[in-house]
């Protein structure tokens, strides 16, 4: 065991860690100069308090509180394992509500949850790719739940021209403090509620690749050039194993929730 998991075993110090995380990413937020391309697109539904999903990668979770708009209820799902619960310590010192769940592990508790925000007029937040890769190649939940929940999904990517990337399966981006940064926003995207295995797959498409072009986008912006998602084998799936301990409840667990409706 490492030195920091051993200190991540100590309740207070863990505590301690997610309150400096926090402080870390208030700097780096206030100190540094920020601006959005296509924010009508959420202003649009803010404004008219309907509810929506936001979409972004994993390796972007550190920007998430910059971008979104504070009086606007959200909750983001974040995985029930340890680090998930880091996460969400962090994510609550910065005033953002967070859903505990898995695919496998209380997953339909967690699907639950989202249905009775989403229905409430509250937002929430996924990770398509997390919490375990593969790196920006969107799993098919995040398109269960919007089909369930008959609300879109609006997809959003962010980047910094001060940063360091991390060597995690997400490439994860830490960005320093006194950087100018971006978010990129992308369009709507509604499922049907009698959407077929066709039209669920091409949503699923849509979802990824606009992600991976607004990230694509934020990068350039602000200097970067892009980082390719993970790699796909022959027949199109991504070539590591899917998330099956996180991120959005998996199809099934969806349709069992439907069923029982």
């Amino acid at each position: 065991m490492t030195p920091f998991k051993r200190i991540l075993r100590n309740a207070m110090l863990r505590r301690s860690v997610c309150r400096l995380a926090a402080d870390y990413i208030r700097l780096v937020h206030f100190s540094g100069r920020w601006r959005a391309r296509g924010a009508e697109a959420p202003a649009a539904l803010w404004d008219a308090r309907a509810p929506f999903i936001l979409a972004l990668w994993h390796g972007q979770l550190m920007m998430l509180p910059r971008c979104w708009r504070q009086d606007v209820p959200f909750a983001m799902l974040i995985s029930s394992h340890r680090d998930g619960e880091l996460a969400s310590s962090v994510i609550g010192h910065l005033g953002l509500g967070t859903i505990s769940g898995s695919s496998r592990k209380s997953g339909a508790q967690a699907l639950r949850t989202m249905m009775r925000r989403l229905s409430a007029g509250d937002c929430v937040g996924i990770t398509p790719d997390g919490p375990r890769g593969p790196r920006r190649r969107a799993s098919e939940g995040i398109i269960s739940v919007a089909r369930l929940a008959g609300v879109p999904i609006l997809p959003v990517a962010a980047s910094a021209t001060r940063r360091r990337v991390l060597a995690s399966w997400d490439r994860f981006s830490v960005a320093l403090p006194f950087s100018r940064g971006t978010f990129v926003w992308g369009t709507p995207i509604r499922i049907a509620r009698d959407a077929d295995a066709a039209a669920l797959e091409a949503a699923r498409h849509e979802v990824e690749n606009q992600l991976n072009a607004l990230t694509d986008e934020a990068d350039r912006l602000c200097g970067h050039a892009p980082m390719a998602p993970a790699p796909t084998s022959a027949d199109g799936e991504a070539a590591t194993r899917r998330n099956d301990d996180g991120g959005a409840p998996s199809p099934s667990t969806a349709e069992r929730l439907r069923a029982s409706r």
